[in-house]
């Protein structure tokens, strides 16, 4: 491992999205993460599928789902609920500088796995724990999954077709964003932790909810809501704020034009030969434009109908306005832009008939880049042996009797 995270270990006790998501934003960052899973069972997200890879020997391996959050990571298999897998992840945390689980608030006290009993063993630790609700208040007990939180949350009010339109209904966001935006909110959180960390010596607790990252994200949506005392309603495809800022349909497929000031509204204008929208009276502010868009988007909708997708972005970014082609997930990563930032990770697995594929964090530092040689997803259980070796110094025959004992 590389990266400005070497060093930092990192124990994941998470499953599904959000916990690993951070985590492996960590790995990606070059922290050593130990993910530790049920024997026999693993991560849930093993089995939801398909699509599944396939092994060398041409059986069914893990799911593709799997494979998008756990890059980067060693796979450790240890039954907590054995009173000897419990005192095994108690010396593992001692060891550790971040723990990271997604149990129901409460869940780990009874295996002696909770903060206040691990930070009583390894006062540094940075101790993260991710729940649909945080570890206080009326629905704190109550399990979290990402539809409903953006349910609960707000998103799918203001996510689908307006009423009284085809298809008009709540509609979730096509991947799992309360998840996503939780696990990278307790990325950023574990990294100011850790900084507060070596500066005093003291870990802390991080309490990270679904419900209160879903809620920061309505971003605009909550603050006209505040500003208006109107609750934002669905708009299909339209912005609250800003018009034009929607896709158009053309003759091969549709492009969205985003439009965010009045003189790119001004150049749109002039790009598609409409000169005279820019000097109409219902257009010549954002605001006047917001408050007559349907009849602003059926001229330019009129004119886009004619053109191809290509010829109009052309004229259109001659122009500097900005827009962009609605993509199939295929297409994104054959986009030139996608090639040039190397948005694709092949990394072999020694059991699969091929590499694994996994897009590309984010992440680009410029002097402390990020790991640039990332593990694959990893098999269930793989580096058991070795983590426990190097982090606990076990030798082999004990490692043998605590698989004998069920433990691993």
């Amino acid at each position: 491992m590389d990266g400005p995270l070497k060093g930092i270990r990192v124990l994941d006790l998470s499953r599904v999205l959000a916990g690993p998501w951070a985590t492996q934003t960590l790995a990606d960052l070059g922290a050593d993460v130990i993910k530790i899973e049920r024997p026999g069972v693993g991560d849930d997200t093993r089995q939801w599928g398909p699509p599944f890879v396939t092994r060398k020997d041409g059986t069914r391996g893990d799911a593709a789902y799997f494979m998008c959050a756990n890059r980067g990571k060693r796979s450790v298999t240890v039954d907590i609920a054995h009173d000897r897998g419990a005192a095994l992840i108690r010396q593992l945390a001692g060891r550790a500088d971040v723990l990271v689980e997604n149990f129901r608030v409460g869940g780990l006290k009874r295996y002696g796995l909770d903060h206040e009993s691990l930070c009583a063993l390894n006062p540094r630790l940075v101790y993260c724990s991710i729940t649909g609700f945080g570890q206080d208040g009326p629905e704190a007990k109550r399990a979290g999954y990402d539809y409903m939180i953006q349910a609960m949350g707000g998103l799918m009010s203001i996510t689908g077709q307006p009423d009284g339109q085809p298809g008009a209904e709540p509609m979730k966001v096509g991947v799992a964003v309360a998840d996503l935006f939780t696990g990278t909110n307790a990325a950023n959180a574990i990294l100011a932790a850790l900084f507060h960390a070596q500066r005093t010596g003291e870990g802390q607790h991080i309490d990270m909810a679904l419900f209160d990252s879903q809620a920061a994200m309505l971003a605009n949506q909550a603050s006209n809501w505040f500003v208006s005392g109107q609750p934002p309603k669905r708009l299909g495809n339209a912005h609250p704020n800003l018009s034009p800022y929607q896709p158009f349909a053309c003759q091969d497929g549709a492009v969205v034009i985003a439009v965010g000031n009045d003189a790119q509204f001004r150049a749109l204008c002039r790009a598609l030969g409409q000169d005279d929208l820019a000097d109409d009276p219902r257009y010549l502010t954002n605001a006047a434009r917001v408050g007559n868009r349907d009849s602003l988007t059926t001229v330019l909708a009129a004119t886009t109908a004619s053109m191809n997708m290509s010829a109009l972005m052309q004229v259109l970014e001659v122009a500097g306005v900005p827009c962009g082609p609605v993509n199939r997930v295929d297409q994104v990563f054959d986009e030139p832009q996608a090639r040039a930032r190397g948005l694709v990770i092949e990394t072999p697995r020694d059991d699969l008939a091929g590499p694994v594929r996994t897009v590309a964090s984010p992440l680009r530092l410029s002097r402390a880049g990020q790991n640039s040689a990332p593990l694959p997803p990893p098999a269930l259980g793989a580096h058991t042996d070795e983590v426990l070796a190097q982090w606990l110094h076990m030798g082999s025959d004990e490692i043998a009797a605590l698989r004998d004992e069920g433990v691993l």
